[in-house]
Order: C-alpha cells, then structure tokens, then sequence
C-alpha cells in the first residue's frame, strides 16, 4: 500500500494565537490535545455511554437527519455500483433512537451503518458550544456534529475553512491539496451522497485501471488518525477523505469563510458557468475564458485603472449596498 506523508503538526501557538495561525494557513494543520478538555471529550474518555448521556442533556428532541444503511456496506457513505442511487435510506429520527442503535450495534461483528451527518449544533444542541468551545472562532462559525459507528465519507471539498475536532473514536483524515481535483475522479455535481461533490475512488482499495491518474494524487496526498481530544485544520478547497475507525464516533466541525458578509457560495458561479458557457462554441469559450482572467483573477489595477473611481461600480471595491445592486440584477436576469 502507498505510503501518504504525515500532515504537518502545528506547535508554535496557543490557543489565544490559534486562529491567526489558521488564517494564514494554506495546508492542513494538526493540533493535538485542542478539545481534550471539552467536557464532550472528557464523558466519552469515560464510556461511550456517558458521551451519549452528555449530549443528550442538551438535546431539545427534534428529529435528526441519519443514513442508515441499505445493505453491508461496510460504512462507506456512497453510491450504489451503477450510481443510480445512494447506498442508504436518510431518514429523520429522535437523536435518542439513533444513540440506542448506535449503542446495540457496538458489539455487532459487521453492523448496519448508522450516520447522524452534518447536524447542526445550535439547533439540536442549543448551549453545547458555551462549554464546549474554540477561542477566536468567528461568531458566524457554523458548528455541525457528526456520530456514528465505523463510517467512511469519501474524499470531498468544503469551500470554507474548517477546525474539526475529534470527541469520541479515532478518525484517519486523508487530504490532497486543490490541484489534484483532475486526478481524484469527482462524480456528479447535482446528485450527491452528502450535499457536496465527492471523488468516486475508493481510497481503502483503489482501482488504478479504473482510475489511473489517481496514482498521481497518491503522491501528493497526507495523511494522519486523530485521537479523541484532538484536532485538524482543513483550509477550503482541500479534498479530505474522513474514515471512522472505532464502534463509536463523534466529530464537531467548524466552519467559516474568510470573506465579506456579502459574499454568496462560488459555487453558485460555477453552476451558472455550467448552464451558459460550457456549451458555447469554442473561440467564444476561450473569449470568455480571457474575460474572467481579466475582471476575476486577474489584477483589478489592471482592468479599472483607467475608470475614474466614482464610476467603477461593479468593478471596484465592493460593499453591502453595491453587492445588493448586482444581486438584484442577477435575480432580475435570471428571472427573464
């Protein structure tokens, strides 16, 4: 098996400094012990048991989104062979229900897969974040739970900065940086298992005349397993493959954009990109290739030095009500 480079530790901060740290980040960093005090961390250094019964004292009984398994698919989180569907049911069911399943399947040689994903802590946990925290996070961090038994979500993107902190199981994080997005074999953009895009190569057991440029990403890939009480910094765009290792798991993420407030998704742009400019005919493909050059990623010196300041709208420095004009204009477009 391909050996993976160990993802970088991270040991010139503390945690008033963290954030900045992070910040200015553009690989992964691991932070060993950063949620070892939680007390989220310290009931499931007890039993599995009093990890349930600590997140259940904040549970308010709204049902929760969970995969459960349609067969044995060994917790891989996917889609069916011929990607006609999913490989489990999602179903919404009392975070109570989901634990006593969790808790009778521990001792099961091959259990169903069971899946809590992606809940939302302040809506189903209001007041765990009060003691179960990160300093300097931005107040507009969104913090989700994830719990489940031995579960694998293959390798995927967020397009926001994210902490993800390790509570209860160990959890193998295996990340390629951007540039390896040709090499990972991404499946659809609109029929997900989980709401983002992710690579159709099993990582456990990859298959190289299938997907031969995967070798490639191999190269580039890091790796590392994270105990309960630790951490790892994931920046946006980096692909991450997330594997459950024991009976038991909990990961809380973090996530939050270094961007204006008035910033949508950018993957909006790209599935308005997909609607009309993919299909167009080559040279006026290119033409608009040139165009986003110039006025996205290129210097904005360039494209509005010569546009006196009071007249470069769209294409200066943006604030709330300019980001308010475009909008409207895009809703009013796309509304033709």
């Amino acid at each position: 098996m391909y050996e993976f480079a160990p993802v970088k530790e991270c040991t010139d901060h503390t945690l008033d400094t963290l954030f900045e740290r992070m910040s200015k980040s553009t690989e992964p960093l691991v932070l060993k012990g950063l949620v070892s005090d939680w007390p989220l961390a310290r009931a499931s250094g007890e039993s599995n048991a009093s990890a349930r019964s600590y997140l259940l004292d904040y549970y308010q009984g709204a049902p929760v989104t969970t995969f459960i398994s349609k067969t044995d698919i060994k917790g891989r989180i996917f889609y069916t062979d011929d990607l006609k569907e999913t490989n489990f049911n999602q179903v919404k069911l009392p975070m109570t229900e989901v634990f006593e399943q969790l808790a009778r399947l521990e001792a099961v040689e091959n259990p169903q897969t069971v899946y809590m994903g992606s809940a939302s802590v302040d809506l189903y946990l209001p007041g765990f974040r009060e003691k179960n925290g990160l300093p300097n996070i931005p107040d507009t961090a969104t913090v989700r739970i994830w719990i489940g038994n031995r579960t694998t979500v293959a390798a995927h993107y967020d397009a926001m900065d994210n902490v993800a902190c390790v509570c209860a199981g160990r959890r193998r994080f295996t990340l390629f940086p951007p540039d390896q997005l040709e090499n990972l074999y991404i499946g659809p953009i609109d029929f997900t298992p989980g709401g983002q895009q992710v690579s159709l190569v099993d990582l456990d057991a990859p298959d190289l005349e299938r997907f031969p440029r995967y070798a490639e990403a191999m190269k580039h890939a890091q790796t590392v397993v994270l105990e309960p009480g630790d951490a790892i910094f994931i920046p946006s765009m980096w692909w991450h493959h997330v594997k459950g290792l024991d009976s038991f798991n909990i990961l809380v993420n973090h996530w939050w954009r270094q961007s204006h407030s008035y910033m949508g998704p950018p993957a909006d742009v790209l599935l308005h990109a997909l609607l009309n400019l993919r299909d167009l005919p080559e040279a006026q493909r290119e033409a608009w290739r040139g165009l986003f050059d110039y006025y996205v990623f290129g210097s904005r010196e360039q494209a509005t030095g010569h546009i006196p300041e009071h007249r470069r709208g769209a294409l200066g420095e943006l604030d709330d009500e300019t980001a308010r004009r475009m909008r409207t204009l895009l809703r009013n477009n796309l509304n033709r």
